[in-house]
């Protein structure tokens, strides 16, 4: 049984997290450079919510959206 939590060990700490401590380390040298996934994450996450407001417009605008009583009463 120890083998295998010191093998769950080595696949995390070894090899899933090894990105993390390289980012770590660069963060020492430069944070524009450390922080590139989450400004990355950023972009995307706004893109996303940029078209699904787009499309939510088309919905409403074609009277797709369903607006019945059954599902919420403040759709009215």
């Amino acid at each position: 049984m120890k083998e295998l939590l010191e093998g769950i060990e080595y696949l995390f700490v070894d090899l899933l997290f090894a990105p993390l401590d390289f980012l770590r380390e660069l963060e020492n040298e430069s944070w524009w450079a450390a922080n590139s996934i989450t400004w990355i994450a950023i972009i995307i996450l706004i893109v996303a919510l940029g078209y699904w407001m787009k499309q939510l417009r088309i919905f409403d605008q074609n009277g797709e959206e369903d607006k019945t009583q059954t599902s919420h009463s403040f759709l009215k």
